[in-house]
């Protein structure tokens, strides 16, 4: 449950009569508004390793995506960080995109994604002989939505740059309430992420390795054991954790510590919806939820040292725990479900009339 589900939940609340269509589902991982809905999965959830590592069928994503039948509907709203929008709608339906990122595995972090260390040779050549298809593809479907929502301002840039499209600005929903106001401090650091190349949690390591004081880590990815290896004693993994456990561990820190730059960022509201700050890169979607003395610090550079300054700056500051949270209730749950009600309402009107 990332941000993309998170978003996804809300949307499923909206429509709880509709369909629901997926590349792949893996039950384990959803909540139980999500799997209430009726699932429909593509060709790809039937082949092997389709759910742990889905990630190798990104080349025929769009032959799985394009398969689907959605003749019957008159409202298609696709959540999309990947190939969702590049669904074939006919002319008189509605097609609104809420769109979390242009596919970033083949545009802006490639690199991350696809260098050697990050990818074996044959995952490497794959993309390699793909990738002007891909770029292709998602320009060209770009055209096939109505109406686009960015889930934040940076994400609204890349939608302008790489589709040529307009699009409103939506951020995704954070359940401030679901987390309490914490003013203890257990003294670790802490990182809640998916560990893959973009999140640069190896940064954070080698930050904490230099550093020697305690930093928590809990989440999962293809990183995780090349991360454990190049991690010394005052870092520990915890894998991934419930929900309540992600809370405790909230509760706890000194501070959240965030490397990569996100889209937008769920992670850095639930820590401040906790009173925590946040020490992160100062670029993307974190420039929209953090401010920086206020309820965090930002660094410029992924590299080491300017991670450490920026630590050294947070700890000789004051943070207020009640003005960190109440900053967060900006991005409150209920507020994103209220504009994505208004906006696909207005967009229905608009185009029945048309």
């Amino acid at each position: 449950m990332r941000g993309g589900e998170k978003v996804l939940e809300v949307l499923c609340e909206l429509f709880p009569e509709a369909t629901l269509f997926t590349i792949v589902h893996r039950k384990e991982h959803l909540s139980e508004v999500i799997e209430k809905m009726k699932i429909k999965t593509s060709f790809i959830q039937n082949l092997p390793l389709s759910k742990t590592h889905y990630q190798y069928y990104l080349p025929i994503f769009p032959t799985a995506i394009e398969q689907f039948n959605l003749s019957e509907f008159d409202l298609v709203i696709s959540s999309s960080h990947a190939a969702a929008k590049g669904v074939n709608v006919k002319t008189d339906v509605l097609h609104i995109c809420y769109c979390h990122t242009p596919m970033r595995y083949i545009w802006d972090q490639y690199e991350q994604y696809f260098r050697k260390g990050s990818a074996s040779f044959i995952t490497r050549t794959a993309m390699r002989l793909s990738l002007n298809y891909l770029r292709k593809w998602d320009v060209e479907t770009a055209k096939r939505v109505n109406k686009f929502v960015a889930n934040s301002r940076n994400v609204q840039e890349r939608i302008s740059r790489i589709y040529n499209r307009d699009s409103d600005v939506i951020h995704p929903p954070v359940d401030v309430d679901r987390f309490q106001l914490s003013v203890k401090d257990e003294g670790y650091y802490l990182i809640v992420s998916a560990l893959v190349p973009y999140k640069r949690i190896d940064l954070a390591i080698d930050t904490f390795n230099h550093f020697g004081e305690r930093l928590i880590v809990i989440g999962s990815g293809s990183e995780e054991q090349k991360l454990k290896t190049r991690a010394k004693k005052n870092i520990e993994f915890l894998g991934w954790a419930s929900d309540e456990d992600i809370q405790k561990y909230y509760s706890g820190c000194h501070a959240l510590i965030f490397p990569g730059e996100e889209d937008f960022g769920i992670v850095p509201v639930e820590a401040m919806a906790c009173g925590k700050p946040v020490v992160g890169l100062g670029n993307g979607g974190l420039l929209e939820t953090v401010i920086d003395p206020q309820t965090g610090i930002f660094f410029n550079e992924q590299k080491v040292e300017s991670v450490m300054d920026a630590i050294k700056r947070l700890n000789k500051i004051l943070f207020d725990p009640k003005a960190i949270r109440e900053h967060a209730r900006k991005f409150d749950r209920v507020k994103c479900k209220e504009k994505l009600q208004r906006f696909i309402q207005m967009q229905w009107n608009d185009f029945s009339q048309k």
